[in-house]
């Protein structure tokens, strides 16, 4: 793992239409503060923790995917020098879901480890993303997920696990469900970067092929 790069992304192609309207992309929302090097207090987005604790497992690159229009991220952040890290912004494509946004990354992640995060969600422990690539290093697995526990199955993906940790399931938003897990976080391999990549060229295909039919 160390031999190859590890590359933080970061989706942020959410309209957040269950909190609008919001003044600014729901990513800069401000929660809490921090002192820069002038010692002054400033307020501090929700994203700024994701970024932290990437930084503090040792990525010192990542990419912002966008959706057209939320262009107060990148003024924001800029180059990533307020956080001594390498930022990037991709624009989203087809707006199908996270999938297809991470997808967008391809070309820019295809050799490197990735490290994903979603920039609105705020979890401990601050060092999680160090403790998931010790368990990807020790199994040598494809993918490892951070998974943390919620009493809101209906808004997370529950992951139903083995005693050995193997994922068996994962549900999106169930209405219902005794899995106690939700999964936030994630490292994985080239192996599965493009195992998502042609995934998502196949279901490209098919709304191609599903297009054609209706207006054949």
């Amino acid at each position: 793992m160390n031999q190859r790069r590890i590359i933080g992304l970061l989706p942020a192609g959410g309209q957040a239409t269950r909190i609008s309207p919001l003044p600014l992309s729901k990513e800069l929302y401000p929660i809490g503060f921090h002192q820069p090097e002038n010692n002054q207090a400033c307020p501090k987005v929700v994203s700024h923790y994701l970024l932290e604790k990437m930084q503090l497992a040792g990525i010192e690159q990542a990419y912002f995917i966008l959706r057209s229009g939320k262009w107060d991220i990148p003024a924001y952040f800029g180059d990533g020098t307020m956080l001594s890290m390498n930022l990037g912004y991709l624009i989203m494509g087809l707006s199908y879901g996270v999938p297809f946004t991470l997808d967008q990354a391809y070309p820019f992640v295809e050799d490197a480890i990735v490290a994903l995060g979603f920039p609105d969600i705020l979890f401990q422990p601050e060092d999680a993303f160090t403790k998931i690539f010790a368990r990807q290093t020790a199994t040598d697995a494809d993918v490892v997920l951070g998974l943390f526990p919620t009493s809101t199955p209906e808004k997370a993906g529950m992951v139903d696990f083995d005693a050995t940790g193997k994922v068996n399931l994962i549900i999106e938003k169930p209405e219902y469900s005794n899995l106690q897990y939700m999964w936030a976080i994630a490292v994985w391999k080239p192996t599965f970067t493009e195992f998502l990549h042609q995934h998502i060229l196949t279901l490209k295909a098919k709304k191609i092929y599903q297009n054609f039919q209706n207006y054949r």
